[in-house]
């Protein structure tokens, strides 16, 4: 049984471990002393792109032109740039037991590798509609969408049924950029999902209304209010039409369904704490084990700005997560100490002309500002969350760089509002006087 062993070891090799290594190398690393272990076969890349730029019909986002830590503005990190530092990526490799009393993590194909410190980087996986049962959820040209492979898949797809018809199931973020990328190629697109209005788990019925108008003036169908509930498929298995609840029969060449994820924390079930889905972690991604840390989508952690514990789903948190505990990491070493994490939720966007930010919490009431008509022009608008008489959370479409900077600044600020109405009014001025 082939061992190996590693002072650092990222399991995961999404875009927390490109931000990790890329901290480490900044604050001092040797060659040799960390390894990413990756189920994918690709280096670390911004994984956002899968569902926008990749699917383009025309410039379509390539590696390795997407590789981290570009998303940020940053450098791009090639695969030769992890070999100068010395760092091993050991990429296509599926970790099937972790044992974190003995620092030991054993892959599919027998390998031991050992470590002393641990950053648990598994990010999510995709939920499956066979998970549930649901009827022909296995048939041909049924894509989720989480690494590139599937990306892949879906491009092929797309190319081979040409101008035929999509069905989305999901109206959360998957469902809404994969619907603008499928009506981008030509496809005839609806989308269905249960909820009164799309997003719902950060978008107000009026915020909503917007996108839902926006894209049905883009040819895009929305059935709301039902579910998928089985598949037909033909003689060769692939895919012909979506049943929903409600008795539609809908016809379909190509279904992506977005209906969220689950963490990936199976390996370490009874290993370390839990909270709220996630691995418990404090304001420097430690978990309850000595030298074992987790990041990303798996840390439940402490918002200091809101006072709880929670576990935050996005890119952003992702890559500020992962340096924070590098960070701790080399703090620790070095007998110093950092700032505990103090993270501002920020979910963002981009599909067809439109691209939205969001900051804060969407808690207390709203206040819905400015032009939401999906017919203007140019339309831009935003929405105000009031909790305690404090701004708490705010959201912006069609901002520029400098005012989603305001809205961020808002958002962390909390500044109190005296009248809802003229905050109604002021609309993007109130931010700006902050």
């Amino acid at each position: 049984m082939a061992e190996k062993h590693f002072k650092y070891v990222i399991l995961g090799g999404g875009v927390a471990a490109g931000y990790a290594a890329r901290e480490f190398v900044k604050l001092g690393l040797n060659p040799g002393e960390l390894a990413i272990i990756s189920k994918e076969s690709v280096a670390p890349y911004e994984r956002p792109a899968l569902s926008k730029g990749y699917l383009f019909p025309q410039g379509a986002a390539r590696l390795p032109g997407f590789h981290v830590c570009v998303g940020s503005g940053g450098e791009r990190l090639l695969p030769e740039w992890y070999a100068e530092k010395g760092i091993e990526l050991i990429l296509g490799t599926e970790i099937v037991k972790a044992d974190l009393a003995s620092k030991t993590l054993t892959s599919a194909a027998d390998v031991i590798i050992k470590y002393d410190i641990l950053i648990i980087a598994t990010g999510s996986t995709v939920i499956r509609l066979s998970d549930f049962g649901v009827q022909g959820a296995d048939a041909n040209n049924i894509f989720y969408l989480r690494e590139i492979d599937d990306a892949d898949k879906l491009v092929a797809a797309i190319h081979a049924k040409k101008d035929g018809k999509a069905v989305i199931v999901g109206g959360g973020y998957i469902g809404l950029e994969l619907g603008a990328a499928l009506k981008i190629n030509n496809l005839d697109v609806t989308m269905v999902y249960p909820e009164p209005w799309c997003m719902p788990r950060l978008f107000t019925a009026g915020i909503a209304a917007f996108y839902e108008g926006y894209y049905a003036n883009k040819g895009i169908k929305i059935i709301k209010g039902t579910v998928a509930v089985g598949f037909d498929s033909d003689a060769n298995g692939d895919v012909t039409a979506v049943r929903l609840k409600d008795g539609r029969v809908l016809e379909a060449d190509i279904v992506v369904v977005g209906v969220g994820g689950r963490p990936l924390i199976t390996l370490f079930k009874g290993q370390v704490e839990e909270e709220k889905g996630g691995i418990k972690t404090d304001g420097f991604f430690k978990t309850s084990i000595p030298d074992v840390y987790a990041v990303g989508d798996v840390a439940t952690f402490p918002l200091k700005l809101y006072n709880e514990q929670r576990r935050v789903e996005h890119v952003d948190h992702a890559r500020k997560s992962a340096e924070q505990a590098v960070k701790a990491i080399k703090a620790v070493e070095e007998g110093e100490s950092i700032e505990e994490y103090d993270y501002l939720p920020y979910f963002y966007s981009r599909s067809f002309d439109l691209s939205w930010q969001f900051y804060g919490d969407n808690v207390g009431d709203t206040i819905l500002f400015g032009d939401n008509d999906p017919t203007s022009a140019k339309p831009k608008f935003g929405t105000y969350w009031i909790k305690e008489g404090k701004v708490v959370g705010v959201f912006l479409e069609s901002g520029s760089l400098e005012e989603n900077k305001l809205i961020a600044k808002v958002a962390k600020l909390q500044p109190p509002v005296q009248d809802p109405e003229q905050l109604e009014k002021e609309g993007l001025a109130f931010a700006s006087k902050i």
